[in-house]
């Protein structure tokens, strides 16, 4: 029997390539183990690095959308001469635990370095421009501002910081680059087929309401609805006509408001005609805005004992210093003549400015000619401080009026104003058209404004209307006025009637008008509803936005603007850049 020995070394082989193996896999785990939590614990870093990026992000975008706030604010009611006077204020905010405790352990600095204070940079300012956006069409002076704020969070367990950019142009927008526009609610009906060619803007609710074809050609907008309907207090019945948007219009936009320094409400905006108060600095909101400062030529009416007195001086650019004898007022100025206004139910004692009078003692005078440096007389505002009698109406009105003055006309009075005759256009040719190339900036301003034509009579002012007969007349201004708004059963007559009328007119006599019609505030002398019989039969109304006044050169004097804060460019930064990332 042959015995079998085993062999003692191949038990501890395998043993021992057995524990080899283990050891190999348990590091392989191990190693594996410590992979997978240092991707964990990198992933997390990562994770919370990007979540602390994006909490940066949001503070430096409050801090920056804090500084916006202010900027706007400052801007849409003073102007940017409040923007300017503030610069160092913005740039010394930032978020802080006065405004919430939440950002008591954040700090933000202006991307140099600065702490506690936030970058704002100025850019191209007063460059006239088309805009664009929402305002497309729509020229304006525009002004660029940079916002910057870097963030970070002190107590973070990591330092992460990030930087916010904000771009905006503040825009100032010429009130007489749009066709029609209302510092509140907007009517417009008619009963003849009626095209309007610019912008339309009303800061209310416009109502478009026609009785025929109402075509619009350009963008029209409100910050209220666009709505076919009548104003609820007008009780006619339901509008028959049609509508058509060439351009589409706009519903719920913001408002463009005027930088007064108060409410924007159509009763304060009302006080840009009123003479200043004693007092008001020249440099306020209001002082600025104010016709009665702005003007060239000051021309005051006054009772003095049983006679009226008629003074004049420079304007409040050389503290009213210059003053013109009352025998040179005299050439232009008459206070004998009056007439009845059907409308008002009054006898109008007018102030009369004979302008082709005005025009050839503008060019030769030497008083305020000397004062302006040799320069025509381009604004008047005209102070009615009569104290007249109940049933007596005080006004102005401008007569003979084809040919202004070299740099172009503004009249502006608290009281009511009305137009005789055809007025800025001394080329024969281009009477009834839309041709402007030979007229001057003008325009209107007045507590309302009514046209009376080339036929008009003061004599025969009291006869019924159908032997009051109008006959062609053209006026090439803008108007900025105030209207009777509808009430209860009283319809405004609408922008259609924005300009008054007191004489039967009738196809044949169309009333030719190049302009722009701003409707601001509520009349305070001519206060009598639209609607009473016996006062007009209307005008064909052959109506155009003036494309003059696309061209700053050619704005009326003293033109007001209305304000736009537009945002440009966000951007996400990085820590101390003051520029967008290029890509």
């Amino acid at each position: 029997m042959t015995m079998r020995l085993l062999d003692s070394n191949s038990g501890t082989g395998q043993r021992a390539s057995a524990l080899l193996l283990t050891m190999v896999m348990t590091g392989i785990a191990v190693l594996t183990v410590a992979s997978v939590l240092s991707y964990t614990t990198s992933s997390a870093r990562l994770n919370y690095r990007a979540s602390q990026y994006e909490r940066a992000i949001a503070a430096a975008e409050g801090a920056t959308e804090k500084v916006v706030g202010m900027v706007s604010h400052d801007y849409l009611n003073g102007g940017e001469a409040a923007v300017q006077a503030n610069l160092d204020v913005y740039r010394n905010c930032v978020l802080s635990s006065s405004d919430a405790p939440f950002w008591s352990d954040w700090e933000f600095s202006d991307a140099a370095g600065h702490v506690g204070r936030t970058y704002v940079g100025v850019g191209n300012s007063t460059n006239y421009v088309l805009l664009s956006s929402l305002y497309a069409g729509l020229h304006g002076y525009a002004s660029s501002y940079s916002i910057v704020s870097n963030a970070r969070q002190t107590r973070a367990p990591q330092e992460v910081v990030a930087g916010v950019l904000q771009e905006l142009e503040l825009a100032r927008i010429p009130i007489f680059q749009f066709a029609m526009y209302a510092s509140g609610d907007l009517e417009i009906s008619c009963g003849q087929p009626f095209v309007v060619t610019g912008r339309v803007h009303a800061n209310g609710t416009l109502y478009v309401e026609p009785d025929n074809a109402l075509t619009f050609q350009s963008y029209v907008s409100a910050v209220g609805d666009v709505l076919f309907q009548r104003h609820p207090l007008d009780t006619r019945v339901a509008p028959k006509g049609t509508v058509v948007y060439q351009a589409k219009y706009g519903a719920h936009v913001p408002a463009m408001t005027l930088p007064i320094g108060t409410s924007n409400s159509p009763l304060a905006i009302r006080e840009i005609i009123q003479p200043a108060p004693a007092g008001e600095p020249l440099s306020s909101a209001m002082g600025r805005l104010r016709y009665y400062n702005l003007s060239d030529m000051l021309v005051v009416v006054a009772n003095s004992g049983t006679n009226i007195s008629i003074s004049g001086s420079s304007g409040s650019f050389n503290g009213f210093a210059t003053v013109i004898p009352t025998n040179e007022l005299k050439l232009f100025v008459n206070v004998s003549a009056n007439f009845w206004d059907e409308r008002e139910g009054k006898t109008v004692l007018p102030i009369d400015i004979d302008i082709g009078s005005f025009t050839a003692w503008s060019a030769t005078n030497n008083s305020v000619r000397a004062a302006l440096g040799s320069n025509d007389v381009a604004s008047i505002y005209v102070w009615d401080r009569r104290a007249l009698a109940a049933g007596n109406l005080g006004a102005v009105r401008v007569l003979k009026g084809r040919l202004l003055p070299s740099r172009g006309l503004t009249v502006a009075t608290a009281r009511p104003l009305y137009v005789w005759g055809h007025y800025n256009q001394y080329a024969s040719t281009n009477l009834g058209t839309a041709n402007t190339r030979t007229t001057y900036p003008a325009s209107l301003v007045g507590d309302s404004l009514s046209v009376l034509s080339e036929n008009w009579s003061d004599a025969n002012s009291t006869a019924a209307v159908g032997s009051r007969t109008a006959s062609p007349t053209t006026v090439n201004a803008a108007i900025l006025a105030g209207a009777v708004d509808t009430y209860q059963d009283h319809y405004s007559g609408g922008v259609e009637n924005f300009p008054r009328f007191l004489e039967t007119w009738g196809l044949s006599n169309p009333l030719t008008y190049n302009g722009s019609m701003v409707k601001l505030f509520p009349s305070q002398y001519a206060i009598s509803p639209w609607g009473k019989a016996n006062v007009y039969g209307p005008p064909a109304r052959n109506w155009t936005y003036d494309t003059n006044f696309d061209n700053p050169a050619l704005l009326p004097p003293n033109t007001p603007s209305v304000l736009k804060v537009v945002r440009g460019l966000w951007a996400a930064t990085a820590p101390n850049q003051t520029t967008a990332p290029v890509h």
